[in-house]
């Protein structure tokens, strides 16, 4: 059987602490989108149920990211939830290392992992305070992850680090000026997860001043509307309904600075 490697590491002394038991506690109590899952959490269905439902709610993520291309390469994942993405680099032949700040999704993680018998690597740790040594990883993939953390700038100097020169480190953040944004203060439907103990929400500029130690960086919007599954009543019915085909039809030339996630593929 393929093993699934654990270590468990306490983040660096000058972290703030109360926050960052914060932060931890919060991603303890929620998992994305965990109401879509049919099945009881941690069996096989569960992780199926999530992975078909993350895939469908972002369809553009298997065209953007190649996750078989990089066999044989030694990629980290930086807040990898329950291992949805991860295994797909797994899969793909890549030797993965998922580090995540939240116990629950740190034990989910292995558990699907052990299902499927893939090897992984999973570290209970914080992003911003990484245990690696500089220069260890071929990529480092940070999907949804920098909005979170209480210090964005740490993250990604953390994350520049520990990945190898000529190295590709692929992260997404919130898009402030979205569609979604928009949408959401409009129609005062809040968005997932706007109770975490830290959520900003970026421009194009804000998040490409982040990344400007990299010596190459690709900007892309990601994200535009699919039909919902996880809202429910009238304006869930405005929005599959009306919204999302009448959006749909503006050309993307237009819209696309518009993207609910801004995509960052930067090189060292």
């Amino acid at each position: 059987m393929s093993a699934v490697i654990e270590t468990v590491k306490t983040s660096k002394p000058d972290v703030d602490d109360a926050l960052l038991r914060e932060i931890s506690a919060y991603w303890n109590e929620h998992i994305h989108d965990l109401e879509l899952a049919k099945h009881e959490i941690g069996s096989k269905g569960f992780f199926d149920d999530l992975a078909e439902y993350r895939f469908d709610k972002l369809k553009y993520l298997a065209d953007v990211v190649d996750f078989s291309g990089y066999k044989e390469k030694k990629i980290l994942e930086v807040g990898c939830g329950i291992g949805i993405d991860l295994i797909r680099f797994a899969r793909g032949g890549a030797r993965v290392t998922g580090v995540d700040l939240a116990r629950q999704s740190f034990d989910l993680a292995k558990q699907y992992f052990a299902h499927h018998d893939i090897p992984g690597d999973f570290r209970l740790g914080d992003g911003e305070a990484l245990e690696f040594a500089d220069n260890s990883f071929d990529m480092v993939y940070a999907h949804g992850v920098i909005q979170y953390t209480a210090n964005a700038q740490k993250m990604v100097d953390e994350l520049y680090r520990v990945v190898k020169p000529g190295g590709e480190v692929i992260m997404m953040v919130y898009n402030r000026h979205s569609w979604l944004n928009f949408l959401s203060k409009v129609l005062g439907v809040g968005l997932e997860h706007e109770d975490a103990p830290v959520l900003k929400k970026y421009t194009i500029q804000e998040f490409q001043d982040l990344l400007t130690k990299f010596s190459k960086l690709r900007i892309v919007p990601e994200r535009f509307p699919v039909k919902s599954r996880l809202q429910k009543g009238l304006k869930a019915a405005f929005f599959n309904l009306f919204f999302v085909p009448l959006f749909n039809m503006i050309p993307k030339s237009i819209t696309r600075k518009t993207g609910w996630h801004i995509m960052a593929f930067a090189r060292k």
